[in-house]
């Protein structure tokens, strides 16, 4: 998974993502994702979700697009580093328009600054979740999000 583009709008964050064809596109293809996923983030097991099935998100990360677990991890890093957790958030694509595996996922912030840094970290979470790379410092990092936080609201 490639972030492309990150627009700034005033009531919500914009990425562009791009998933490889080749590579694992949704979570059922790699079943330890989740397990991965929910051992770093725990609390992804409590996010709501509105999808046509009616399934949880606990039931949903089973098998689910790449980009949409992206979604929900940025939210989580979000509510970790302080934004209220009925932040809203949302994955869509259309093949047509954009190509092949591009996708927009949109988040709604409290704080610009906290939403980019998460979605910094939420793609090196990804990078974890789906390549095997280094276990990102979750902790430190959102400790550092509330720190930016709070001099901003001092300011």
């Amino acid at each position: 998974m490639r972030v492309h583009a990150v627009t700034v709008c005033p009531d919500r964050v914009d990425v562009v993502v791009g998933i490889d064809e080749e590579g694992i596109t949704r979570t059922a293809t790699a079943p330890d994702v989740p397990e991965r996923a929910l051992r770093l983030l725990p609390d992804l097991e409590k996010h709501f979700c509105h999808n046509g099935s009616g399934r949880t998100f606990a039931e949903e990360i089973r098998d689910t697009e790449v980009p949409h677990l992206f979604e929900h991890v940025v939210m989580e890093i979000m509510a970790q580093a302080g934004s209220p957790r009925s932040l809203k958030g949302e994955t869509s694509w259309d093949f047509r328009r954009d190509g092949k595996g591009v996708f927009r996922v949109s988040v709604e912030y409290d704080d610009d600054l906290v939403c980019l840094g998460s979605i910094k970290l939420a793609n090196q979470v990804m990078g974890y979740l789906l390549d095997g790379g280094e276990v990102p410092d979750v902790e430190a990092e959102t400790g550092r999000l509330r720190e930016l936080r709070s001099r901003a609201r001092a300011s």
